[in-house]
């Protein structure tokens, strides 16, 4: 039976984002669902302080959908996703950036409703929780102080994490375009910074959220690692390959790799589909086909 393509928006994202490569997918035949997690994509908001002219002391205040949401509410979603596109054959599950949080949550929980198991630049903590993958050697390169004009408001207070995407500031702006988009142009990055919403969840789960190898380890992976990533480095990458292959060995991580940024492989997504295509031959291979 043909396989569904599953795929999971990192922060600030949603199902938008997929478009470009849900059309490549599809023009290989393929079959895609793209996902939006609780409060977001349609489910987002976006304050009216958010809109021009903008009203950045009300912005700070103004209250926002995803507040309150966690990862378990996030891989509970994700679970009935999978469960109504498991009815139909095959899974193969794709997440992005803080979307392979969700994935690994949803596999750890129901590791018989996916076929195989994608991370692109996406985290899939084992040894750490994500927070503290951040004073690890392999991060020291990001620059999260750069990024930090962007955010609005306090956290703490609002229940949530709020970037101001819309922001006119050049050195913002070009702050977020070399952390997400270095090897894109102006237009690509404007064009893809405007399907970001400002609100994110807080939860980055816990240890009880890490891989575990008695579920998430049965399920077959691939990582596909972006190279010219500088958000979630190369090295960063490379070691959750290597923790995820010591924590199930008789299950290591089917390793690919694309020339691209945290974002460029979203635009530019013919190469992405085409390793993702490929995917589906190791299905086969595996059931016997």
């Amino acid at each position: 039976m043909q396989p569904t393509f599953v795929l999971v928006h990192g922060a600030f994202a949603n199902s938008f984002s997929f478009a470009p490569l849900q059309a490549e997918l599809g023009l290989l035949g393929h079959r895609s669902v793209a996902v939006d997690l609780p409060g977001h994509g349609f489910g987002a908001s976006y304050p009216h302080a958010y809109q021009a002219p903008q009203d950045l002391a009300g912005l700070a205040a103004e209250p926002g959908s995803i507040k309150g949401v966690t990862l378990a509410d996030n891989a509970a979603y994700l679970i009935g996703i999978l469960e109504r596109a498991k009815r139909n054959g095959p899974v193969i599950l794709v997440s992005h950036s803080r979307g392979g949080m969700t994935a690994t949550a949803a596999a750890n929980a129901r590791p018989e409703l996916i076929d195989r198991i994608v991370y692109v630049s996406a985290w899939c903590p084992v040894r750490l929780d994500v927070g503290d993958y951040y004073t690890e050697p392999e991060m020291a390169t990001v620059d999260v102080a750069s990024l930090a004009p962007a955010m609005v408001g306090n956290p703490a207070e609002l229940g949530l994490l709020r970037t101001n995407f819309r922001t006119a500031d050049t050195d913002v702006l070009a702050a977020l375009k070399a952390a997400f988009l270095a090897d894109g142009t102006d237009e690509e990055f404007l064009a893809f910074l405007n399907t970001f919403q400002p609100d994110e969840n807080l939860d980055a789960g816990t240890s009880d959220d890490r891989a575990q190898a008695a579920t998430w380890g049965r399920i077959p992976k691939t990582y596909v690692r972006l190279a010219r990533d500088v958000s979630l480095p190369p090295a960063l990458q490379d070691r959750l390959i290597r923790e995820g292959n010591e924590l199930t060995p008789d299950n290591p991580y089917d390793v690919r790799t694309l020339d691209s940024s945290h974002l460029k492989w979203l635009i530019d997504a013919a190469p992405a589909a085409r390793v993702l295509g490929e995917l589906v031959t190791l299905l086969d291979a595996s059931d016997g086909s």
